[in-house]
């Protein structure tokens, strides 16, 4: 399997020929672009442009993890998910990271890892979230944004892998999340903690 990028990716590759904004929002915009196909054909490709998110996954000193439920009106449900939160302009996504887990949880962490990132629909969006495990956490109060509303619960992590078995954890990045914690906790995967010098 070749890296992103290579020379030899060139038979898979679509070159932009023009560029159409649909609708702009608040902090979305869509998409229409025509791209060269690499057999020389056209095509229309209409996506959404992301600023990009942070998750975390936050480690109780117990094992549990922290969890959130919150009505995520596309859908139209109650979601079961972890922490998270959209990149400001220019933010670093560790920051982002801090910011939202204190503000959405009430936590704070004296050390953080970066696991990686995921994409999330990689068909019609541009959106990157990048993943952050989170410990030696310290409660205080929350700070949720004006008109956010959403529950904070505790579990272990075969509580988690079973709501992801059975179908009651669907959000995606909660799901990626949940191999992440999978895999770091038996050590297949490890992860580089650094001391949290940022929050005050």
């Amino acid at each position: 399997m070749t890296t992103t990028g290579t020379p030899s990716d060139s038979h898979l590759r679509e070159e932009l020929t023009s560029r159409e904004s649909l609708a702009k929002g608040n902090f979305l915009e869509v998409r229409r672009d025509t791209v060269k196909l690499p057999d020389g054909h056209s095509a229309t490709r209409e996506y959404v442009v992301h600023p990009g998110a942070v998750v975390v996954i936050p480690l109780l000193d117990d094992g549990r993890v922290v969890l959130e439920r919150q009505f995520r009106y596309p859908v139209g449900q109650v979601m079961i998910e972890f922490p998270a939160g959209k990149l400001d302009a220019g933010e670093d996504p560790l920051v982002c990271g801090q910011r939202e887990l204190l503000e959405e949880t009430g936590y704070r962490a004296s050390e953080w890892a970066r696991a990686g990132v995921m994409h999330l629909a990689v068909g019609y969006s541009t959106e990157v979230i990048h993943i952050y495990f989170a410990r030696g956490l310290s409660l205080g109060e929350r700070q949720l944004d004006h008109g956010e509303f959403l529950d904070v619960f505790t579990a272990t992590p075969e509580e988690l892998l079973g709501w992801c078995r059975d179908g009651s954890v669907t959000d995606a990045k909660t799901l990626a999340c949940a191999l992440w914690l999978q895999n770091t906790g038996s050590g297949a995967w490890a992860l580089d903690w650094q001391g949290d010098s940022a929050q005050g």
